[in-house]
């Protein structure tokens, strides 16, 4: 117990420090407000952090002080407002007073950072592509577009989840669909609980459980799944199975997109074959990071 209560008491000093500082490092002029000739103290207020922020001078004084009370997210919100926090400083925010993240949304990134695109490039013979927090896939190598057709798909139903659930292209060439769908289904869920009350996400679910019966059976089931990692096999044309080991790393935190790599598990006639395919058979034109 006495662990716990120390745990809590660091965490509310650190929101209080944190606060602060914050505070301390926004300017008047900032914020539109005459600099004064009679301030004690660098930066605002805290009379002037709750009028801004439209909330009630003690409730901010109180967290401030780092008190165990509880406060709401508008509120949390627009204290970040006010004192100009960028994300990860509204991230940190939140977990300190509230020991959760904010809510996020569901696919507010659609563009690939410079230098994952640079990787999916360079990572020629891997299938390689980067999807955001509602599975949406936003970029892609070549290898990728051999083994799951993106660039042929329309941009609306360049999902993951669609792909694999309401487009039997994919479904039809995976190897044991029926033992892969639900886990991959239930690490979706995993990210799904990250932002339950978005449009985009409850949209997806929405249109797949009209569309895919067997979408409908297995999200009723609720189930959650950590693995980023595992074996899938696929069916090529010209190529045959090849067995690949996959891996999703995280490229961006803030921006919820992950990487996710899949590499031939053995050096057979088929995985032979499609990294030949890589070396010379792919048009290097297709675009890494198109827009979905």
């Amino acid at each position: 117990m006495s662990d716990r209560i120390d745990r809590l008491q660091r965490s509310r000093t650190e929101l209080s420090d944190f606060l602060r500082r914050r505070r301390e490092s926004v300017s008047p002029l900032d914020v539109g407000l005459p600099p004064g000739t009679r301030r004690r103290t660098p930066g605002l207020r805290r009379e002037e952090v709750a009028a801004l922020a439209g909330v009630g001078l003690t409730w901010y004084t109180w967290l401030e002080q780092g008190r165990e009370i509880q406060v709401s997210t508008a509120f949390l919100d627009n204290v970040s407002r006010v004192l100009k926090l960028d994300e990860t400083e509204r991230r940190h925010l939140f977990l300190l007073a509230h020991h959760r993240p904010p809510a996020i949304k569901g696919r507010p990134w659609c563009e690939v950072p410079p230098l994952v695109r640079r990787l999916l490039d360079d990572l020629v013979l891997r299938p390689a592509y980067v999807m955001n927090l509602r599975w949406d896939v936003i970029g892609w190598n070549a290898a990728a577009e051999c083994l799951f057709g993106f660039e042929r798909r329309d941009p609306a139903e360049r999902n993951m989840l669609w792909m694999l659930f309401a487009d039997d292209s994919l479904s039809s060439r995976m190897v044991s669909w029926e033992t892969h769908a639900p886990q991959i289904l239930a690490s979706f869920r995993r990210d799904y609980a990250q932002a339950p009350e978005d449009e985009d996400m409850n949209g997806l679910v929405d249109a797949l459980e009209r569309r895919a019966p067997a979408f409908a059976h297995l999200w009723r089931r609720h189930d959650v799944h950590g693995r980023c990692q595992g074996r899938r096999s696929f069916v090529l044309d010209d190529v045959g199975t090849v067995t690949f080991d996959h891996s999703t790393l995280i490229v961006d935190e803030a921006k919820h997109l992950r990487l996710v790599l899949y590499a031939a598990v053995e050096q057979d006639g088929a995985s032979a074959a499609f990294e030949n395919k890589q070396k010379g058979g792919v048009d290097p034109g297709v675009p890494a990071s198109p827009s979905g």
